[in-house]
């Protein structure tokens, strides 16, 4: 009996715990406010390659660059992406031919000498070969390829002693030639390295960097899985020392957007540069082709306004049209896309996102926040216990001693994995504790201590389904309340649930509160646990648990063990997977929408100017207002309280995207519940009057025909 007295006090205080811990994350909502409205310039990047390639399918190579390049810089383009070079990249540009041995042999009319297969490169001027001749002896010399001075028909060549096929696979320097063009137009430009440079020269990768700082050069894009020096890090310390470069030369990097897999050494990086990172978003080839201003415009704003992206790569293409029989390239519609005043990039400037360079959020750690975000993380482990504690009553003390040492011992041996795990651990638990409250009180006055008793006025069998005086009995209809009253009470047990759930967010975004979650080089793990846990969890406590504690759940369950499966149960149990596939399918970045909703979503996001999400107002406040309202009437109305979960859970999981700006998801999770409660309360009026009509005039007719 004392121990049960000390649990029931330890919850007291773990609600205390909880409630400091919301309060104490609050100031790092303002100082992460303060960080994502320190960067609103965009900065609109475009592949030079894309137009190169383009450019060699056209009748005048050299003008049809040159035209591109000024309806791009007239446009608003203001960045030209530049990539490291290799034979196939310099015969594309113009600088030289590479012909192979048997090519070779055919164009001096001599026998083919079988013994000797070399590459032999041709330049096509003289200042091709000034430029482009040392970047070509220094790499293929430093990997141990000869490369003898040759030349052919009075062109200035060289001879690579390696095969042609492995000759292209080298990767050189950037263009010096596309450097200079490019900065004589007024690009500035953004390097994309790679790491395909092996081993790692410290000797070549200071040059590098030394040419393009002579060039404004100031931000970079890796190019491939891995960031430069990646590969050779555990044994060159190469990422430090490339991210020591940057820094010292003023150069920040660019995270590329829903790459399958982050590129590796980005991180580590991303540290080292003190975070001068932008996100990243690409335009497709395709996309390029078919996307008209105005969608451009939304895809864009919504990117930058939703998920902090400061910067777009733009890509173009080419595709032989079979009905006109001509090839058509999409570089003249994306300019006119990007041009005017209803072009592009006007219309993101009138959306606040004016055209510039990117630069990164400028942000703070004060010393003070790791006091916070500790006390903020023991509020998580109170919540976390509450949860366990809602389920086995009696065990919070012991539990939440546990949860202590166990987030010590993580903390030590991954503090980012020991956040994240807290995280998830009080996103699933603030929606599963916010709907067990609600149902422990509609336990409260059908089936407990506060349960209404009496005759009711209207049953669908016609005899009055009352409590006979037991603790629980299995009354499918419970006396009727006036409307105004279940009404009362649906809205205030809506809004303290609500409340109660919303405790989750504070401690989710104070936990996360780190630069790298902004900039998605960590995210919050368990996306698809945390849309299912809290359903499953109040799941179970609908089936099994009745305010009477664990030891009736276990008879209950027991029960239902023993209970035949019928067919019924196997249809049902197939359309719940069916239904909880498309669920889980719809979760994450990843997730499939229906073209209606995708309707909604625009209409929402044009009118409104926030997107909330389809499933809080549609699929999860309206089920679950219409479940409490049913609830104090009819038993089998608690399944949506299940259903309506899901708009608790999705609330949190709008605060786990970090990248987020905080006060797009707050609104957003406002609007939501607005709508959501005006929809909630036209299904009860909706459900009132269908039940009116069924009790005057459906109802008695049946009873009548079956008399």
């Amino acid at each position: 009996m004392r121990w049960k007295q000390w649990n029931k006090k330890a919850r007291t205080l773990l609600w205390i715990i909880t409630l400091i811990g919301v309060l104490a994350a609050l100031p790092l909502a303002f100082l992460r406010v303060e960080m994502e409205q320190s960067a609103d310039t965009v900065e609109y990047v475009f592949d030079y390659r894309d137009l190169e390639e383009i450019a060699n399918y056209q009748s005048n190579v050299s003008q049809f660059i040159d035209e591109k390049l000024l309806a791009l810089k007239d446009a608003g383009v203001q960045s030209m992406s530049l990539y490291e070079s290799s034979l196939r990249d310099l015969m594309q540009s113009g600088r030289l031919v590479y012909y192979s041995e048997k090519e070779m042999a055919s164009l001096l009319s001599k026998v083919l000498d079988t013994n000797v297969n070399h590459t032999y490169v041709v330049f096509t001027g003289e200042h091709e070969a000034e430029m482009i001749k040392p970047i070509i002896e220094r790499e293929y010399e430093r990997q141990g390829v000869n490369v003898t001075d040759w030349t052919y028909e009075g062109k200035p060549a060289l001879i690579i002693e390696e095969a042609v096929n492995a000759a292209t696979l080298k990767t050189l320097d950037f263009d010096p030639i596309a450097v200079e063009k490019l900065s004589s137009y007024g690009f500035q430009i953004i390097a994309r390295f790679s790491d395909r440079v092996q081993p790692y020269n410290m000797e070549m990768a200071e040059q590098q960097i030394k040419r393009l700082s002579e060039y404004g050069v100031t931000r970079i894009i890796f190019d491939g899985s891995k960031a430069k020096g990646a590969t050779d890090q555990a044994e060159l310390k190469s990422l430090n020392h490339f991210g020591a470069l940057l820094k010292q030369h003023g150069m920040g990097v660019a995270a590329i957007e829903n790459l399958k897999v982050p590129q590796a050494g980005m991180s580590t990086l991303s540290y080292l540069l003190d975070y001068d990172v932008v996100r990243l978003y690409s335009l497709s080839e395709n996309d390029s082709f078919t996307m008209t201003a105005e969608g451009m415009t939304d895809r864009f704003k919504l990117a930058a306004k939703d998920r902090n992206i400061r910067m777009f790569f733009l890509n173009v293409g080419i595709k032989a049209n079979g009905n006109t029989g001509v090839l058509e390239h999409s570089a003249d519609k994306l300019i006119e896309t990007l041009s005017g005043e209803e072009g592009v990039i006007a219309q993101m400037e009138k959306a606040g996102y004016p055209d510039g360079m990117a630069s990164a959020f400028q942000y703070e750690n004060p010393s003070w926040t790791k006091l916070v975000r500790m006390i903020v993380a023991l509020a998580a482990v109170a919540f976390i216990t509450l949860l366990v504690g809602a389920f086995l009553p009696g065990t919070e003390i012991i539990v939440f001693v546990l949860g202590l040492l166990g987030s010590a011992g993580l903390y030590v041996l991954n503090s980012s994995l020991m956040e994240q795990a807290l995280a998830l651990g009080a996103a699933i638990s603030g929606p599963t504790l916010g709907v067990i409250w609600m149902l422990n009180r509609i336990y409260s006055r059908t089936i407990g201590e506060r349960r209404m008793l009496g005759n009711t006025n209207w049953t669908l069998s016609g005899t009055t389904p009352i409590h006979d005086g037991t603790v629980e009995t299995d009354r499918w209809i419970f006396p009727e309340l006036p409307l105004s009253r279940r009404l009362g009470l649906t809205l205030n047990w809506f809004i303290v649930g609500t409340i109660i759930t919303l405790c989750a967010v504070p401690i989710v975004f104070g936990l996360l509160f780190n630069i790298t979650y902004s900039l998605v080089i960590e995210q919050f793990r368990g996306v698809s646990l945390l849309h299912l846990g809290p359903i499953a969890l109040v799941a179970i406590y609908v089936l099994l648990y009745r305010g009477q504690g664990a030891k009736g759940s276990i008879t209950r369950l027991w029960k239902l063990l023993m209970t035949p499966i019928s067919l019924l149960w196997v249809v049902v149990a197939v359309i719940v997977a069916a239904v909880g596939a498309y669920y889980l399918s719809r979760t994450g970045n990843s997730g499939q929408v229906s073209a209606i909703e995708m309707m909604i979503r625009q209409w929402l996001e044009t009118t409104v100017g926030v997107r909330p999400r389809f499933k809080e107002f549609m699929l999860g406040h309206p089920p679950l207002i219409l479940g409490l309202f049913l609830a104090l009437r009819y038993r089998a109305s608690w399944l949506l309280l299940i259903v309506g979960t899901l708009g608790q859970l999705t609330m949190v999981s709008t605060f786990t995207h970090i990248h987020t700006p905080i006060m797009m998801s707050t609104l957003r999770t406002l609007l939501g519940l607005g709508i959501g409660i005006i929809f909630g309360l036209v299904l009860i009026a909706i459900w009132t009057v269908l039940e009116g009509v069924w009790r005057k005039w459906v109802w008695p007719k049946l009873q009548q025909r079956f008399e």
